[in-house]
């Protein structure tokens, strides 16, 4: 019998990611069943919840994995960066062509938008201003790039900051594009379980000359607590091809072109 081939680290942090996905929409799970739902040992599943609980993005307790709060898988940054990382790359790919040297771009605290970095980090004369920590720090050391960081009450479940002072300067800005994410959408309607980030948002997009939406498939058909609009305050929505179809003629139906991309495998 052939030796088995070992994952890659891409393959098994894929697999963890979701685990993680499986823990959050059940709330709890024994570690028996979660080994048997994956195909893998038990003393594998073990590893990858020992990583997760190390991570803090869940709990593991005897015999079981029990996921955080949903108000806290949802918003915090260490859960959303490392979720539908395929989508968000391609998602990415396709936003970097619209992006042109010498304009200024708004930016959220969307990890969706953290694959551009390498594409806006090659353009010059950039203007990026941004309420994220995050996307600062990381185009920060680009040369041809000057980085604005909107700063007011920090969050570090984001790693972000919101608040007036984040809204009022961007009441003085003039932006040529803003490139946005949502945490969940519905038949065309956006949502937030947070209200500060709707007024950051909001302020976005009142201060843009276009806006695009970048939204991976797992955003679609879900709520959050504050509805701040819908699609049609966008020019462009982009989304990968596992968006359901009745979710895409939604978009369509309100009148904003919507484009899907093809997310690509990972490496083995």
């Amino acid at each position: 019998m052939p030796a088995r081939t070992r994952p890659s680290q891409a393959a098994v942090e894929e697999r963890r990611q979701a685990v993680l996905s499986y823990v959050a929409e059940h709330g709890e799970t024994r570690i028996d069943d979660l080994a048997r739902h994956f195909d893998v040992s038990l003393m594998t599943m073990h590893r990858d919840l020992d990583d997760l609980a190390g991570r803090h993005l869940l709990r593991k307790e005897r015999g079981r994995a029990v996921a955080f709060p949903a108000l806290t898988m949802e918003t915090a940054t260490r859960f959303r960066e490392n979720t539908a990382l395929a989508a968000k790359n391609a998602l990415c790919a396709a936003a970097a062509d619209r992006i042109r040297p010498g304009s200024t771009v708004l930016m959220d605290d969307s990890t969706t938008l953290f694959p551009l970095v390498p594409a806006l980090a090659r353009l010059d004369q950039l203007t990026v201003v941004t309420n994220s920590v995050g996307l600062a720090q990381h185009l920060g050391s680009a040369p041809g790039v000057n980085v604005t960081l909107l700063g007011g009450r920090y969050r570090g479940d984001f790693n972000s900051c919101t608040g007036p002072a984040v809204t009022r300067a961007l009441s003085q800005i003039h932006a040529d594009l803003a490139l946005m994410s949502a945490t969940a959408v519905l038949d065309g309607r956006l949502f937030h379980p947070l209200n500060d980030y709707v007024e950051v948002k909001l302020a976005m997009l009142a201060s843009a000359e276009r806006a695009l939406l970048l939204v991976d498939h797992s955003k679609f058909g879900k709520t959050a607590t504050y509805a701040y609009g819908t699609v049609a305050d966008y020019h462009t929505v982009l989304t990968d091809t596992g968006t359901p179809d009745t979710e895409l003629a939604a978009i369509r139906e309100l009148g904003v072109p919507v484009e899907t991309v093809e997310p690509e495998e990972p490496s083995p």
